[in-house]
Order: C-alpha cells, then structure tokens, then sequence
C-alpha cells in the first residue's frame, strides 16, 4: 500500500492485515444478518404493528435472561473460547431452524414466525456486540479513532451484500437453505476472528518505543469475576451508565423512526410490492451514503474533531430530522430523514461509540458491554415503542412525537459531549482499569 494511501485511511502499513480481517469479520457477520432479516420483518408482522411492539418487549426479556448466561462464558472460558461458544450457540440453532423449516413445514405459523422474530433480535445484538467488543480489546483508543469507522466498511458491503445473496438464492434454494447460508458466514466470522487474535502484538512492555500499541491479551487467560458483575459494575460508574443512558435514547429514537416508517409506509396501502419498493428504496440510499461517509470521512473526523463532537452528530440530525418531518409530515420527508440518520448512526456514531470501551477493563468490555449493548437497548426499544403507541392513540401523531424526541435529542447530545470528554480524561491517567475512577464504591480487580 503506497504511502499516500497509508495516509489517507489512517492505516499503517503493519495494521493493514489486522484491520482487513476485522473488516471481514464484520462483513460476514452481517451478511448473515442481513440474509436473514426479510425472514424476520415478514414473519413479525404476520399479526400487524401491534403485535412488534409487544415482541419487542419479549425481545427485552429474552436477552435480560441471557445475560448471566454470557456472563458465565466470559468468567469461565478465555476469550476466544466465549467468543466461540457465542456464535456456534446461533448457528446451530440456525441449524435447528432450518431443520423445522424442512421437515415439520406445518409447525411454521405465526407463534412461531414470532419466536423467530425474538430469536433473531436477540441473535442481532449479540453477535455485533461481541464483534465490537473483541475490536475494543484489540485495538488502542488511538487506532479506534483512526479506523474502526473503516472496519465499518465491511459491515456496510456486508448489509448490502446479504440482501443480494439472498434475493439470488431464494427462489432456486429455497428460504429454508438462506439459514445454512448464514450458518456458513457465521462460521466464516468465528475463523476471521481466530485468525485476528493470533495476530496479536507483542505486549506492550516489549514495545515501549510505541506508545500507541494495543495491550498485550494472553488468549488462554480469564477474566474471571461473577456472571453478574457486568450488572453490578453499570450501576457503579458513572461512565458506563452514561454510555448506557445514550444507548437508551438511541433505541427510543430509532423506534420513534421504525414505526413511524411503518405508520406511513401501511397508509400507501396494502399491496406488498409496493410496500417492499419503498423499503428497498431507504435501504439502497443508506447503504451508499454510510459506505461513502465511512470510507472518506468518519476515520479523519474522528481523529480530527474528537469523539465527543463525533457522539453528537447523530443528536443533531435526529433534532433537525424530527423538525423538518414535523413541518412537512410526507413520506419522502422521511425517507431522506432515515437515511439521513442510518447512514450517521452507523458510518460515524457508531464507531465512536464503540472507542469508548477502548478505555475500560477488559471484564467491562465484554460483560458491561453485553448488559448495555443487549437488555439496556431492547428496554430503549420497548419504551419507544409503548411512547410512540401512547401518542398515536391519544392521536397527537408526528407532532406529538417531535415534541418529546427533539428535547430528549438535546440531553443526548449533551451526554454525547460528556462521554467524549470524560474518556479522554480517563485515557489520559494511564492507569490499568481507569474506568474505576469513576465508580461510587471500592474498585474490583479482573485478572
């Protein structure tokens, strides 16, 4: 790779096959998803618009329970071998899917089309929480900010290469063999990611002459600690319970958009054609823009302009985006307003978002992580769901929404710019677990 392209993606010439693995991790994990997800958004509404907002709330309770469970793995097991345990657990049952699908077809109804619907939302967030968990413990803060906006970039062609493969292989394979297909990125994942931590540098007492290397991981170590701690050590930092609250507003404000495109997209009419043309639309025009915004833009802004600036972006469009919908009310108006925010929430606040576990111990990167990441955001989705089912029975409709999204877009930004600064404060003390300098009580110590 020439110098000036070094430059110009943020890479070194000895990060690039690090960071081309991790692209395809994320590429493979979301091409899975993505093959997967028309299954999912045709079998939950197989009952109407009602029937999602409680599936969300089932989503929530699902993942609550699942929690301790991964909490287990990660006291018990090193860390490829929960990393491991994680994503064969959602092939195989990708596996027993396929084999209900195939052999009992007369089991498939809508109970289970919503058992699908749950597993698969679950089955979302784990997989891409512990994606980026295992990027936060691979990489240093510094390298975060130069270019997990640019192993985004795989994820993006992933989300636009799942639907492709899909709609190819459908018709001739049948529905039932995409999950085999998404089994086998599943598996693609599980070896790019083995294949990334055996490039670990070496520790960084061996490297004193690099200030920005990542810390040295030893692969057979645990972590240790209880299957509950990544509870307790949320409700005991005020950094990590920052990062939880922008969470929370994050999956309120995307519920406000998913039903309200849901909302508008049902009035059209109910012919299907129709209504997967809009969506292919959306999809098409947020995929381009957040491949191109990750690409050239997010990787300097972050380096540039700050993580805090960066974690206020989004605030900022949803702010403007639920006053424009408010003054015109159309569904073209919401059209450029989701893509707006997909493309920012994923090309730019995302990444940013992930850096700030870049700064915490190890033990926090994977189980505070998972508790926010999974429960914590599902509870965001279920009060944006109830919220917005609220307004519209009280028929206060896209008014009645901006008034309570675009003040709540305020505090976010502001808590943006908080968590921003104070993970620069805590990079700064160079201490092994900085995050506990901002915790209430007597710090744990994780091996």
């Amino acid at each position: 790779m020439s110098d000036r392209l070094q430059q110009y993606f943020n890479v070194r010439r000895e990060e690039l096959l690090p960071v081309l693995l991790a692209a395809l991790f994320f590429f493979s994990v979301l091409t899975a998803l993505m093959v997967l997800r028309p299954a999912r958004e045709a079998l939950g509404m197989q009952s109407g618009i009602e029937t999602v907002r409680w599936l969300f709330m089932g989503t929530a309770v699902i993942t609550l329970l699942v929690n301790p469970v991964f909490g287990l793995l990660v006291s018990r097991l090193p860390r490829l071998a929960f990393i491991s345990a994680t994503y064969l657990f959602f092939a195989l049952s990708l596996v027993v899917f396929y084999l209900v699908m195939v052999f009992a077809p007369e089991a498939i109804g809508v109970t289970s089309g919503q058992v699908f619907y749950v597993w698969f939302s679950v089955f979302n967030l784990f997989v891409t929480m512990v994606f980026w968990a295992l990027m936060a413990d691979r990489f240093s803060l510094e390298q975060s900010k130069r270019f997990f906006a640019l192993i985004a970039v795989g994820g993006t062609c992933g989300a636009i290469f799942g639907p492709w493969l899909a709609s190819l292989l459908a018709e001739p394979l049948g529905t039932a063999a995409l999950l085999l297909v998404a089994v086998a990125f599943l598996v693609l994942a599980l070896l790019a990611a083995w294949l990334l931590a055996w490039l670990q540098p070496q520790r960084r007492a061996d490297r004193e002459d690099d200030p920005e290397a990542p810390p040295a991981v030893d692969e057979h170590a645990r972590i240790g600690g209880s299957a509950w701690q990544g509870f307790r050590a949320v409700f005991q930092s005020r950094y990590l319970m920052g990062i939880a609250a922008y969470v929370v507003i994050l999956a309120i404000m995307a519920t406000f958009i998913y039903f309200t495109r849901l909302q508008m997209v049902a009035a059209l009419g109910e012919d299907t054609d129709m209504r997967t043309t809009v969506f292919a639309r959306i999809d098409l025009i947020t995929q381009i823009t957040t491949l191109v915004l990750q690409a050239f833009i997010a990787g300097h802004l972050m380096k540039r302009l700050g993580v805090a600036f960066t974690l206020a972006l989004l605030p900022i469009t949803v702010t403007l985006g639920f006053l424009g919908l408010a003054i015109v009310g159309s569904l073209a108006a919401l059209i450029v307003f989701e893509a707006a925010f997909r493309a920012v929430q994923r090309a730019l606040m995302r990444p940013a978002r992930e850096t700030l576990y870049t700064v915490t111990s190890r033990e926090d990167k994977y189980k505070s992580k998972a508790f926010i990441d999974t429960f914590v955001y599902r509870s965001g989705d279920v009060v944006g769901a109830q919220t917005e089912g609220l307004l519209g029975r009280l028929g206060m409709g896209l008014a009645g929404i901006a008034s309570v999204a675009i003040p709540l877009a305020l505090v976010w930004a502001a808590l943006g710019i908080w968590l921003g600064r104070a993970q620069q404060r805590l990079a700064n003390q160079a201490t092994p677990h900085p995050v506990h300098e901002f915790r209430e009580t007597t710090p744990r110590t994780s091996t």
